[in-house]
């Protein structure tokens, strides 16, 4: 089967940015326990593309900075530069210091370097830069994690509700099946699955889902036998209102099919909705069915759940007045 070129970097960018907290706790817990997470974290992603501006490195898509607030009493404030490799680079450890420096260089605050490692190299693991001249000695030391050598924590990986333990195992399995696309789907159908079996929320399976669909990239006849596995799935797991998939498909835009099928999804849902309104509160006029037929999928389905609270056609005019 012909290969497919696996898209490592947005997944994982997207990933820390959503989950910064719980990728430091996960990977390095010498730097989260430093973090006073009581304190804002700013994401620098402008501030980085200065950092970055001149460089013709074209292996950047992955860095990412952050400003964050130490536990101490002072007003310390601590830049985090964080790069996820998923290729061999023989001028990564340079490319490192480069970035550090032009980090405090920017800032003149201290910068915590760290550095993702998931290329398939069992003894590339850079740590270091650094050079003694004539008397000028230099060296800069950053922690580094390699992905590879979780293949040996599988077990852990699997019950690991952490989301960074589902990236490194689709992370895995699509570097193992660069050449056998057939069993990378079987992998990805897996990891899915998981994800409704480990009990995350919507919101977490959504935002897994996408990570590991856009990394485990397919070709579309492929990809078309996962979707239909995972609404079938759905199907026999009875989902509320709109699925984690329906509501992927929704943010994504996938096939004309997907979309069709989930307008008519919401659009029964609704219908679902005012019938129970009638039920539970009495008949409403056409108004407030418009007003409830307006609503997007985040308020259909926050007003299915507050409707068991109503008493009266007035509690509900209340409710909809907030939009």
């Amino acid at each position: 089967m012909t290969e497919i070129n696996a898209n490592y970097d947005e997944p994982w960018k997207e990933a820390i940015g959503d989950y910064f907290d719980r990728f430091l706790d996960f990977f390095f817990p010498e730097v989260y326990n430093l973090i006073d997470w009581l304190k804002p974290v700013t994401s620098l992603d402008k501030e980085l593309q200065k950092i970055t501006a001149d460089s013709d490195d074209s292996k950047r898509l992955v860095d990412k900075l952050f400003q964050v607030c130490l536990k101490d009493k002072q007003e310390v404030w601590i830049l985090v530069h964080i790069e996820v490799q998923s290729q061999y680079d023989t001028d990564f450890n340079q490319r490192m210091f480069i970035y550090h420096y032009r980090s405090f260089d920017l800032y003149r605050k201290p910068v915590i370097s760290l550095a993702i490692l998931g290329d398939e190299k069992e003894k590339w693991r850079p740590s270091n830069y650094g050079y003694d001249l004539g008397g000028c000695k230099l060296k800069l030391d950053f922690p580094t994690i390699k992905l590879l050598d979780y293949q040996k924590k599988w077990a852990e990986l699997e019950i690991n509700l952490n989301p960074f333990a589902m990236m490194i195992m689709a992370h895995l399995k699509t570097k193992a099946t660069t050449s056998n696309l057939t069993e990378r789907e079987q992998w990805k159908w897996y990891l899915i699955r998981s994800l409704y079996d480990k009990k995350y929320s919507k919101l977490e399976i959504v935002k897994l889902f996408k990570f590991i669909d856009s990394m485990m990239t397919l070709p579309p006849l492929l990809q078309q036998s996962l979707n239909q596995k995972v609404i079938k799935y759905e199907e026999e797991k009875v989902m509320p209102l709109v699925s984690p998939f329906e509501r992927m498909a929704e943010e994504r835009g996938l096939e004309k099919g997907l979309q069709e099928g989930l307008q008519q999804r919401i659009d029964r849902d609704k219908e679902l909705i005012i019938r129970l309104i009638h039920r539970k509160l009495g008949v409403i006029n056409e108004d407030l069915q418009t007003q409830v037929k307006a609503l997007n999928i985040d308020d259909l389905e926050t007003l299915a759940e507050d409707l068991f609270d109503m008493d009266s056609v007035e509690n509900l005019q209340q409710w909809l007045s907030k939009f």
